[in-house]
């Protein structure tokens, strides 16, 4: 790999005067490149992952075109409210010589956090991406590439469960019995976003897919979310798909792999701070059946998230990267009590929509 030269085939509108590697993310090969002008993200596309890098560049620039010119209408920097990228010629890719697809755009500067104890700070980052989905909002969404396929549909999610059940590849079936039980009680809620979908009760929307904390940048003056990021998964679905994973991961008590289950919770606070800025941030750019069923996709999405480890570890760790044998089970034990606590805490949840029924 020359990065010299694959960083030079972009136009950056001045000359490059640093390269230097970041080895933050696990998923993308990273570099910043230097200018005159400013930083610029120099980027491959893991195609380990992302088979189709040109369908993904096409849902990003699409997207990100539409939303900067909405920043311009509304009189705001379009620089620093979504990423800008950068064209290689007449395409905003480059292939080198070894077939790897590489992009850039400009560095977005603010703080990404990986945690969060603050319902203020998990309030600014439901209401970033509450704009993000008002932004798109006229947006054809079914213009976009389904990059992931299925990738939130919870009812195929459970039917490669049951498969996994019946195969049993590995022997792990008898252990997991209780989990597999709890889980099938409850095959009817995999089908509540994919049937709304289906029957048009839930308009169909561009939806990020990965709204976790560090994906959107705070501004450090202002402390409010300035730039959602991390664009690849975007693609066409349910707002209700973002919402519930939002919480599934940021109003949690724990880690999602913590196997002390007694400290495994949701938090009805950080559930009414982040629904708060998220219907702030949308600003009307949202129907009554989808504020109804914002506390439930919360419970959808993380039964999705336990059944999606559950299956990997009856498969025997063939997807998601494994830290010892039993972390996948761990993992969905975790997830499965966070929905049964959900459960336990719907009236709690429920009023956290409830004022915006009125």
């Amino acid at each position: 790999m020359n990065i010299e030269k694959i960083v030079a085939a972009f136009d950056f509108g001045a000359p490059v005067t640093a390269i230097r590697e970041c080895r933050i993310g696990h998923i993308n090969s990273t570099f910043f490149a230097d200018c005159a002008n400013g930083r610029f993200v120099v980027q491959r596309i893991n195609r380990g992952i992302f088979k189709r890098p040109e369908e993904i560049m096409s849902n990003v620039v699409g997207v990100t075109t539409h939303i900067r010119k909405k920043l311009i209408a509304e009189g705001k920097d379009p620089d620093t409210g979504t990423l800008t990228f950068v064209k290689s010629g007449e395409r905003y890719f480059h292939i080198d010589e070894e077939g790897e697809y590489w992009r850039a755009y400009r560095f977005v500067d603010g703080d990404c956090f990986n945690a969060c104890d603050s319902a203020a700070l998990f309030s600014r980052v439901g209401s970033a991406f509450g704009r993000f989905q008002r932004q798109l909002a006229d947006y054809d969404a079914a213009t976009l590439y389904e990059v992931i396929p299925d990738f939130h549909n919870t009812v195929k999610r459970y039917e490669a469960f049951e498969a996994a059940v019946a195969a049993d590849a590995v022997g792990r079936a008898a252990e997991c019995a209780e989990e597999i039980a709890f889980i099938r009680e409850r095959r009817d809620v995999c089908a509540i976003i994919v049937d709304g979908l289906a029957d048009g009760r839930f308009p169909l929307r561009v939806t990020h897919n990965d709204t976790k904390l560090n994906n959107v940048v705070m501004n450090r003056e202002t402390g409010e979310g300035q730039c959602v990021i991390d664009l690849d998964t975007v693609m066409p679905g349910s707002l209700l798909y973002d919402f519930g994973d939002a919480i599934r991961f940021g109003a949690s008590s724990a880690p999602e792999d913590e196997t002390d289950l007694s400290r495994v919770y949701v938090k009805p606070e950080m559930v009414a701070a982040f629904t708060e800025g998220f219907i702030e941030g949308l600003a009307g750019a949202i129907t009554v059946e989808e504020i109804k069923a914002l506390p439930e996709s919360a419970r959808v999405i993380t039964l999705e998230g336990a059944i999606r480890f559950l299956t990997d570890y009856l498969n025997g760790d063939t997807y998601f990267r494994i830290h010892y044998p039993t972390h996948n089970l761990d993992r969905a034990r975790n997830q499965l009590k966070l929905v049964a606590d959900m459960e336990e805490r719907r009236a709690e949840l429920e009023a956290s929509v409830a004022k915006y029924l009125v």
